[in-house]
């Protein structure tokens, strides 16, 4: 496999369909939103998404949720205990940073993509503090327009406990964005990729996780089929520098409204303004 040879540019458009796409925990689980009245979907979340799509597609993947875990590791700790090198270093009374990154970078796709942190306790070692920068970066997510949310109340009407009275206890809000279209931006650096060995057969793996990023992704939050990837705009640059700055590649994806209703896809354009030398692909999302 070769190591990414070529700057490489995306963004993604999404649509929203009475579900909250992101809810902040300290405004009770509102779907978040900037001052401005714009919704957002932070880059975290955005990760957590990919992760799954990668572990979806048979992809080994360091940081898994506890719901969605293919081992039995209850820990990161535990998990990269499992791996006899890093268990290895782990247990040394001097710890190589660079030889745990390598080995690190080499086991799991997401730490040679979007990079990680390892921060271990001393144990019968030296413990472990190691920093990886993955070549991955993501933007937040914004919407195309102001959010309007929606919010009722939810009860329960079946006993917790035995012997309970019988009745509907109030159980809190539930929230929703009615309708909505995002837009997301990101980059994958060469630098950063010829460090963590991030190769481009890494790169079509991320590409495809975008396209299918709501796949198997259901809740009672976001209902099967409430949220969709629409387009995915991914430039391929000829250079490890690329042509063109990110942030000018980014802009050149311009939204044009066909009218002043708030929300659908349907009612906006999205127009790749050209750059000399640069060609852009464009998916559907599935």
């Amino acid at each position: 496999m070769t190591t990414l040879d070529h700057k490489i540019d995306f963004a993604v458009v999404l649509s929203v369909t009475k579900a909250n796409p992101n809810g902040d925990p300290l405004n009770g689980n509102r779907p978040r939103q900037n001052y401005d009245g714009y919704g957002e979907i932070s880059d975290v979340a955005i990760k957590r998404k990919i992760r799954n799509r990668l572990q979806d597609m048979g992809e080994a993947i360091f940081v898994q949720s506890n719901d969605r875990k293919t081992d039995a590791y209850g820990s990161l700790r535990e998990r990269a205990d499992a791996n006899a090198e890093l268990e290895k270093i782990l247990k040394s009374k001097t710890v190589s940073s660079d030889d745990f990154a390598r080995i690190a970078c080499r086991e799991w796709l997401d730490v040679r993509g979007f990079g990680q942190v390892f921060a271990f306790k001393a144990d019968k070692g030296a413990g472990v503090s190691v920093g990886i920068r993955g070549p991955v970066s993501i933007h937040t997510a914004t919407s195309v327009d102001p959010i309007d949310i929606s919010s009722m109340q939810i009860t329960k009407s079946v006993n917790s406990e035995p012997g309970a009275a019988k009745g509907s206890d109030t159980m809190g809000m539930k929230h929703r964005v009615d309708k909505g279209v995002y837009i997301f931006y990101g980059s994958i650096n060469t630098q950063l990729a010829e460090k963590t060995g991030f190769t481009n057969e890494d790169a079509e793996k991320f590409k495809q996780a975008l396209v299918t990023l709501f796949e198997n992704d259901a809740s009672s939050a976001r209902p099967e089929g409430s949220m969709e990837v629409h387009k995915v705009y991914w430039w391929k640059h000829k250079s490890k520098l690329g042509q063109y700055s990110s942030a000018k590649v980014h802009r050149s994806l311009v939204v044009e409204k066909r009218n002043q209703e708030l929300g659908t896809f349907q009612e906006n354009d999205f127009v790749i303004v050209p750059l000399d030398g640069l060609e852009v692909e464009i998916m559907d999302g599935q």
